[in-house]
């Protein structure tokens, strides 16, 4: 391994560790808007979180609940936003989670092959490459920033809607 070579999946390594860890880090505060909303406590909200399996299953429950009949505006609305944003920030986190890395033979780049199967009428595409180049890297950075402004936003409304905290 050369040590450009190193040094690019370490970076990468690093990068894709933050996205884990702020991702996990903001998805968690869905247990107290769970908890508000269903008015609840924490440990209440922490079964209900845990036993939904996926990330796009927690926020279905969060939207669904901010939308019930009677809900005040502002408290659903504000609340909508922050999930829809999460949602958006999903896609890259998926991206490089459920994927299979391998390297570029000749310019040591990294690349994502996406563990996803599409059926067509008479055959199948197996996962997707995409090279990790310095864009996609970019990315990955850009998309960390904006999950520590998310985290940041989220226990704002918490606090600001006295949800448990």
């Amino acid at each position: 391994m050369t040590d450009d070579f190193e040094a690019r999946f370490d970076r990468l390594i690093l990068l894709v560790g933050k996205l884990n860890y702020m991702w996990t880090n903001t998805e968690s505060l869905l247990i107290h808007l769970i908890a508000g909303l269903t008015r609840t406590n924490k440990d209440i909200s922490v079964i209900i979180f845990l036993t939904l399996n996926t990330t796009r299953a927690r926020i279905d429950l969060v939207e669904r609940l901010a939308k019930m009949e009677g809900r005040p505006p502002d408290i659903r609305d504000p609340i909508l936003k922050h999930t829809q944003r999460l949602s958006k920030l999903s896609g890259i986190r998926n991206r490089y989670n459920h994927c299979i890395y391998s390297f570029d033979p000749d310019s040591g780049n990294p690349k994502t092959i996406l563990m996803r199967i599409a059926d067509r009428k008479t055959d199948i595409k197996l996962g997707r490459q995409d090279t990790v180049d310095e864009g996609a890297m970019k990315e990955i950075e850009k998309v960390v920033e904006q999950l520590s402004v998310a985290n940041r936003d989220l226990w704002k409304l918490i606090n600001d809607l006295g949800f448990p905290a």
